[in-house]
C-alpha cells in the first residue's frame, strides 16, 4: 500500500504544481474555453490542464519504476510502455483539439489510432467472463480493446461539462477499482493486478491534484486533453485487471468471482454510461449527429431543476460513490449489507436530487 500512495501523492503533487506554468502556457498558446450557448461559465478559460495531469502521470510512472514492488512490472512487460504510447497519442490529440477545435470524425480516428497502438502492444481484453471463461482470438480482443477505451473516452468527455465534476467522478472511481485490483494483487498477489493498481493509484492523483484549480468557480478546465486521458487511463485500468485476469482463478478468492469482473467495470463508470447512452438515443431521435452538443446532460437536468453548480457536482459525485463502492463492498462484505447500504443511499440521494437547495442555488 505504501508504495502505491507514494506515486498517487507524487502525481498528484506534480499535477497540483505544474498546473500554474501551464496555465500561462495555454493563455499564451491561445488554449481557451470561449463562452458558448450551452457552456456554464461566464469568461474564457485556460484549457490544457490535462497537460498537467499528464506531467503528473508520468512522474508517478517514474517513481514506480524505482520501487521494488513495482519494479518487476516494468522490466519484465512492455505493458506500461503499450500505456505510455496510447497516452502520449491521447494527449497530442487533446491538446489539438483545445487549441484549433478539431471536428468529430478526426477525434474518432485519433482516438482509434491511440487504443488501437495501445491494444496492439498488449493491452487488451484478453477474455471475458461469460458462461466461464470466454478467450478471445487476437483481432476480435482488439478490435473490442478498442471499443472499449473509445467508449470511455468519450464517456467521460461527455460528462465534463461543470467545474470539478469529470475530475471527481474519475476520482471516485479510480479510488474504488484501486480497491478491488489492490485486495486481488497484494492480498491474493494475482500479479497481473499489480498494473491496474498503479493506473488506478496514478489516476486518483492526478485528478486529486487537478480538482483545487478546478473547483467552482474555475481557473482552468482539462480540455480535451484531460478528459481524453483519465477516460484512456480509466479503460486501461479496467482492461487490465478484468479483461486480462481469468475469472476461474478467482474462485474463493473473493465473492461473486465471474460477476465482478463484469459488474465493477460498469459499476465505476455508471454515470458517465448513462449520459453517454441518454445523448445518444436524445440526438438519434431528434435527427442529429451524437456528438452534436446540447444542454440536456444530466448536470444540465440537475441545474434545471433548481440545483446550485456546487451541489450539482456533489449529487453526482455521490451518485458516482454509491455506485461504484456498493460494487467493490461485494468482495469484501456480504450481499445483504451491500444490498441495505446501497438501497439507503439511493433512498437519501433521491431525496437530495427532488429537493434542491434552493437557497444555495441563489446563493453561488
Amino acid at each position: 500500500m505504501r508504495e502505491y500512495l507514494l506515486c498517487l501523492f507524487a502525481a498528484a503533487a506534480v499535477t497540483y504544481l505544474t498546473m500554474p506554468l501551464v496555465r500561462v502556457l495555454a493563455i499564451k498558446a491561445k488554449a481557451m474555453a470561449d463562452v458558448r450557448d450551452r457552456d456554464i461559465h461566464s469568461e474564457p478559460v485556460p484549457r490544457w490542464g490535462g497537460l498537467a495531469m499528464f506531467f503528473g502521470m508520468l512522474a508517478g510512472l517514474l517513481l514506480a519504476s524505482k520501487l521494488p514492488m513495482m519494479r518487476s512490472v516494468f522490466e519484465t512487460s512492455q505493458l506500461p510502455v503499450a500505456l505510455l504510447s496510447g497516452v502520449i497519442l491521447i494527449v497530442a490529440l487533446g491538446m489539438a483539439d483545445d487549441r484549433w477545435g478539431l471536428d468529430a470524425p478526426t477525434k474518432f480516428v485519433g482516438q482509434v489510432l491511440a487504443a488501437g497502438v495501445m491494444a496492439w502492444q498488449g493491452i487488451q481484453v484478453v477474455w471475458l467472463p461469460i458462461g466461464g471463461t470466454l478467450v478471445l482470438d487476437p483481432l476480435t480482443s482488439i478490435i473490442l480493446t478498442v471499443l472499449v477505451v473509445v467508449f470511455t473516452v468519450n464517456a467521460v468527455n461527455f460528462v465534463d461539462g461543470l467545474d470539478g465534476l469529470a475530475g471527481g467522478i474519475v476520482a471516485i472511481a479510480a479510488i474504488a477499482f484501486f480497491a478491488y485490483s489492490f485486495l486481488l494483487s497484494v492480498e491474493f498477489g494475482f500479479q497481473r493486478a499489480i498494473l491496474a493498481t498503479l493506473i488506478c493509484a496514478l489516476l486518483a492523483g492526478i485528478c486529486l491534484g487537478f480538482l483545487p484549480h478546478n473547483m467552482y468557480p474555475a481557473r482552468i478546465f482539462m480540455g480535451d486533453t484531460g478528459s481524453m486521458l483519465i477516460g484512456l487511463l480509466l479503460a486501461a485500468a479496467m482492461i487490465t485487471l478484468t479483461g486480462r485476469l481469468d475469472p476461474s482463478a478467482l474462485r474463493g478468492a473473493t465473492l461473486f468471482p465471474a460477476l465482478l469482473p463484469l459488474l465493477l467495470p460498469l459499476a465505476v463508470i455508471a454515470i458517465p454510461l448513462i449520459d453517454v447512452s441518454l445523448a445518444v438515443v436524445r440526438r438519434t431521435k431528434a435527427g442529429v449527429s451524437p456528438f452534436a452538443a446540447d444542454k440536456q446532460h444530466l448536470h444540465h437536468r440537475l441545474l434545471q431543476m433548481g440545483h446550485s453548480q456546487r451541489r450539482a457536482v456533489s449529487l453526482m459525485h455521490g451518485w458516482t460513490a454509491l455506485l461504484a463502492f456498493a460494487a467493490v463492498s461485494l468482495a469484501f462484505v456480504s450481499v445483504a449489507v451491500s444490498v441495505v447500504v446501497f438501497l439507503l443511499g439511493a433512498a437519501a440521494m433521491t431525496l437530495f436530487v427532488i429537493r434542491p437547495n434552493r437557497q444555495a442555488h441563489s446563493t453561488l
